[in-house]
């Protein structure tokens, strides 16, 4: 109960204060006054200390996805420029622009950068894709969103070249890397899946009938050839106008040309792929 200074009264009730036995003189009449001043300056504390923001905390959590995202643009740089064996913490932090603790601080490990940066790159990749498919002229058209499909991993841009140029640097790794093959390649196959489904909404606009197996054998040919073509445009061997007359025959080969209605698509007897003969037709080998 005592005061830093003496007073004429209690600081709470005013009241006659007791004389000051020793040392500093009382500032409270009572125990009861001085814990009543207690709670007052407590409520003053609480009413000038006031939480954050809601948008202050969104514009930190913000700031931190865009630093991060920068980060992993640098790796993307790297990876496609030099191989992703040059994608050390400090290189990265140099491409960065950014200290290396930043980079620390960021994803903690250079494992868990490499990692990070690759889910990002497949996240972008995804937008970007969905927002071509947006923008095609009949994005309820399962031929024309196939192609769609197949054309966004070819590097046909700037973007799709560089984001091939990553993949390959990350396949390269996984070849001496066990646990980053376990998280590049997986036993599901999402995209010859979703080819699959496109093949057959596609043949059945055309007016053609596709067999159990034939699709699938088809969108995993697909898939794989567009993905050869893409190296091969990445080194000069065919320039984009080729490997789009290329996927074209092929699409008109499956489905018949653009527009038209074709005869029935049937899968010729033991091999389990696509033909264009009429029912009852004799097979050829």
């Amino acid at each position: 109960m005592r005061a830093e200074k003496g007073t004429g009264g209690c600081l709470v009730c005013g009241s006659r204060l007791p004389a000051a036995e020793r040392g500093r003189p009382p500032a409270y009449c009572s125990r009861s006054c001085q814990a009543k001043a207690y709670r007052r300056r407590k409520r003053e504390r609480a009413a000038t200390t006031r939480p954050a923001a809601p948008h202050t905390e969104v514009s930190a959590a913000s700031a931190a996805a865009r630093r991060r995202r920068e980060i992993a643009e640098a790796v993307w740089r790297i990876a496609a420029g030099r191989g992703l064996e040059s994608a050390s913490m400090r290189e990265v932090a140099a491409e960065a622009g950014v200290s290396l603790r930043v980079v620390q601080y960021a994803f903690g490990s250079k494992r868990r950068l490499l990692v990070e940066s690759l889910r990002l790159l497949h996240e972008e990749n995804e937008r970007r894709a969905r927002d071509r498919l947006a923008r095609l002229p009949d994005p309820r058209d399962p031929r024309a969103v196939l192609r769609g499909v197949l054309m966004t991993f070819l590097p046909v841009d700037e973007q799709r070249r560089t984001a091939l140029r990553v993949f390959l640097a990350y396949y390269v790794r996984s070849l001496t890397d066990p646990e980053l093959a376990a998280l590049l390649l997986h036993g599901s196959h999402p995209l010859e899946e979703l080819v699959d489904t496109l093949i057959r909404q596609a043949a059945g606009q055309a007016g053609r009938a596709a067999s159990d197996t034939g699709p699938r054998h088809e969108a995993d040919l697909l898939v794989s050839g567009v993905t050869g073509l893409g190296l091969d445009v990445l080194h000069g061997r065919r320039t984009m106008a080729e490997v789009s007359r290329i996927l074209d025959y092929h699409l008109d080969r499956l489905l018949g040309p653009a527009g038209a209605r074709g005869r029935p698509l049937r899968t010729t007897p033991g091999r389990g792929q696509l033909s264009d003969a009429p029912s009852g037709a004799p097979s050829t080998k």
